[in-house]
């Protein structure tokens, strides 16, 4: 299972997520999120990561022409998206895509069949934030038939990560809050408390089904 850390936007906590274990790192360039960064900045600070680690960039319903320039320009590897993208505008993309989706009660998920060229994200619903919110929905709500092949997030951390390792069994998991000492900062123990239960975890539950992010 593989770990995405989201809402980076200094290089002290990507370099700290990197060396414990982080496979990909996001970066938030929406303007109405706590966490942006600008684009100028997360090039600096994709130049001194590891080639392999996957850079991420996370937008809401931004013009597809912008998202392959931002791309292009920071180096990226792939992009989540976060609004009512379409599936025609994830096709004007030129990298690999992260569809997000956000879930409440009322959540249907025949949507997801529609978006079959995309990796399928599931967050939790919230009025007012579209993303790090700190809060898990409830996650017995997942058919079984999708479980294995999606991203999950929302609300993950050290204390519910067994619960996500032995029941859910994502292909991988994305989290941004539940590591931070405040929006936009990482806390370096809460991320060594977290890899260091991953890593617990992937010797208990080892899987083999790798969830693959290749650039």
């Amino acid at each position: 299972m593989k770990i995405k850390v989201c809402g980076i936007t200094n290089l002290s906590d990507a370099l700290l997520c990197e060396q414990f274990g982080a496979d990909a790192l996001g970066f938030i360039f929406y303007s109405g999120s706590k966490r942006q960064i600008m684009p100028d900045e997360a090039y600096k600070i994709v130049k001194q990561l590891n080639p392999f680690t996957i850079k991420v960039g996370v937008f809401v319903d931004e013009n597809p022409v912008l998202i392959n320039d931002i791309v292009r320009t920071v180096e990226l590897n792939m992009v989540q998206l976060h609004g009512g993208e379409t599936p025609y505008d994830i096709s004007l993309i030129n990298v690999p895509v992260i569809k997000a989706f956000r879930v409440d009660k009322n959540f249907d998920y025949s949507v997801i069949k529609h978006y079959a060229d995309s990796f399928i994200l599931l967050d939790s619903f919230d009025k007012e934030e579209l993303g790090g919110t700190g809060r898990a929905f409830d996650w017995n709500s997942i058919p079984s038939e999708l479980r294995h092949k999606i991203i999950l997030a929302g609300g993950i951390n050290s204390e519910n990560l067994e619960e996500v390792f032995h029941k859910v069994k994502p292909k991988a998991i994305d989290v941004s809050s539940s590591l931070e000492e405040f929006p936009g900062k990482k806390s370096k123990e809460k991320v060594i408390q977290f890899f260091n239960k991953i890593n617990f975890l992937r010797r208990t539950y080892a899987d083999n089904d790798e969830f693959k992010l290749t650039p």
